[in-house]
């Protein structure tokens, strides 16, 4: 952390000196190697706003629309809290809200006709035939990825994908046996709207952190595939001696 803040103050003062301090340190500069840029979280070229979608949508995952996130929450709690703890069937809930909404959706409008009131225009939902097609075939890629994956795994191609995929579902099992399905979504959905706000706010240190477990990650997961990879060979040659 120190030594990197003296290479920003160091390169604020070579700025603000002039044209022959920086002839003097060009060469230093233009020696420098290409690999020193700044880790990023997810490999992203973009900014986080955008990765997340941009939009409305964005500005609610990331806090910039404060009163959308804080009703998700809400609206989230309160659901967790109505089908954990009444004990009531998910279908027949969901049936009653939906029920009820439509009729009072449909006497607002008739006593809105009655009292010669002009209710506010909706917008019209209608999806494009652009929009399917582009959900379609980003759907297409993922399912074909999935299965590509499931793929190299049967021939036993990729040993990372192995073990990521295998830490992955024993995780998935280890959570399912503690929680249930509405207890697990109700975390994953206040996770979802809390976690890309914090990492928006303190994206500099996180990818600082990540940065560096990356590369321990990395330098582990070879001396793990060279020894299993090597492992065949020393097996044969047992077997000839």
């Amino acid at each position: 952390m120190e030594n990197s803040d003296d290479l920003c103050s160091m390169e604020g003062d070579v700025d603000g000196r002039g044209n022959i301090n920086n002839a003097s340190r060009a060469p230093s500069t233009s020696t420098a190697p290409a690999s020193s840029s700044p880790y990023k979280l997810f490999r992203r070229q973009s900014s986080f706003h955008q990765m997340m979608g941009g939009g409305k949508a964005a500005d609610v995952i990331l806090w910039r629309w404060r009163r959308g996130s804080f009703g998700i929450i809400v609206i989230a709690t309160v659901a967790w809290l109505l089908f954990e703890h009444s004990g009531l069937p998910f279908l027949s809930v969901c049936s009653d809200i939906l029920l009820v909404l439509t009729v009072l959706l449909f006497l607002r409008a008739n006593y809105a006709a009655y009292k010669n009131k002009q209710l506010q225009t909706l917008p019209q939902l209608v999806l494009s035939e652009e929009m399917v097609n582009n959900a379609a075939a980003s759907f297409r890629v993922k399912i074909n990825y999935m299965l590509l994956m499931a793929h190299d795994i049967t021939l036993g191609k990729d040993f990372k994908l192995v073990f990521k995929v295998v830490i992955v579902l024993w995780l998935l099992s280890t959570i399912g046996s503690m929680v249930s399905i509405f207890t697990l979504t109700y975390i994953g959905a206040i996770m979802f709207i809390t976690v890309p706000a914090l990492y928006s706010r303190f994206e500099a240190h996180v990818d600082r952190c990540a940065g560096k477990l990356h590369q321990q990650f990395t330098r582990h997961y070879r001396i793990v595939d060279e020894s299993i990879s090597r492992l065949p060979r020393n097996v044969a040659k047992d077997k000839d001696h």
